[in-house]
């Protein structure tokens, strides 16, 4: 089947699908429809011409699933639609579903894989495209690739990165997968590892853990859900933060002091680098412009 023949829905949401969506017009494969919410995608398909579906539901709304019917699809792709697709939906297209998922399955099935890598410590992780069946990322897999987490990365940035690696992985798998030459593979679920969405109260910070694990936190759970500490009754956030000297002194967990002029907090092993806070209500700034105009922040503690 020729690539102008073939004809793609696709269903995706947020920044990290764009990239594949920008990847399947600019190498010419048609897109019949786009499914999706509010959000980046429907920006691209607007821009490209696409029609464009924003069903609330999949599952009650018949006249869409009547119009999907419609469309004749060939194959369907999803990356990130945050929405479960019915088993009449998974029924349509002779080519399936494909799902591109940004981790090495079956390690972390479910909806934050990113982010847990990188609380996690990970220091590689991947994509996979897998063919969806009625359960969670637990299809067969057609292609994966490994991607190395540098330590220095924080979520948004490894986010983009994983989503160019993801759409170039299903260009080159696609023409394969189409003629044959791919046989999707089954996922071994006696080792899959489940993720969960991050809550607001996930990303407050123990002052007594390891110096590296709360590195960890800031990078991952930021922007959202967001990682925070309290100072005098009152939210600070903690967006930017660096790993500091492990040098071992007596003062307590979350004891703020400064070091070489930079603005450090004590951890359970050495100390934590402040590069920007935001106090509620307030805007996000640099650490040391913080303690300019609150230098009682200094020897106290947060909690």
């Amino acid at each position: 089947m020729n690539k102008s023949d073939l004809k793609i829905v696709f269903f995706g949401t947020p920044e990290f699908a764009v990239p594949v969506l920008k990847a399947l017009i600019d190498n010419e494969y048609t897109i019949s429809a786009v499914f999706t919410g509010k959000g980046p995608i429907e920006q691209v398909a607007k821009e490209r011409n696409v029609k464009i579906f924003q069903p609330s539901s999949l599952k009650k709304d018949e006249p869409v699933f009547e119009e999907f019917k419609n469309l004749k699809p060939d194959i369907c792709i999803i990356v990130a639609y945050g929405k479960i697709i019915p088993q009449k939906f998974l029924d349509i297209p002779p080519h399936r579903f494909l799902n591109i998922h940004p981790s090495l399955l079956p390690k972390y099935r479910g909806p934050s894989p990113i982010q847990t890598a990188i609380l996690n410590g990970d220091k590689e992780t991947g994509v996979a495209i897998m063919a969806v069946d009625a359960e969670v990322d637990h299809g067969p897999i057609l292609a994966s690739e490994k991607f190395k987490i540098k330590s220095e990365k924080y979520f948004p940035e490894i986010v983009q990165e994983l989503a160019e690696l993801g759409a170039k992985l299903l260009i080159e798998t696609l023409p394969r997968y189409l003629s044959g030459k791919i046989k999707p593979k089954e996922q071994d679920h006696s080792r899959a590892t489940f993720t969960k969405m991050f809550q607001r109260k996930d990303g407050r910070i123990n002052w007594d853990q390891p110096c590296e694990i709360i590195f960890n936190q800031v990078r991952a759970l930021n922007p959202e859900p967001g990682t925070w500490t309290t100072w005098k009754g009152k939210v600070i956030n903690i967006p930017t933060c660096d790993v500091g000297n492990p040098q071992v002194e007596s003062l307590a967990p979350g004891t703020v002091r400064k070091i070489d002029n930079d603005i450090a907090i004590r951890t359970g092993t050495g100390y934590l680098i402040l590069k920007s806070v935001q106090l509620e209500g307030g805007k996000v700034m640099d650490a040391k412009s913080f303690v300019n105009g609150h230098p009682d922040f200094l020897g106290s503690r947060l909690e």
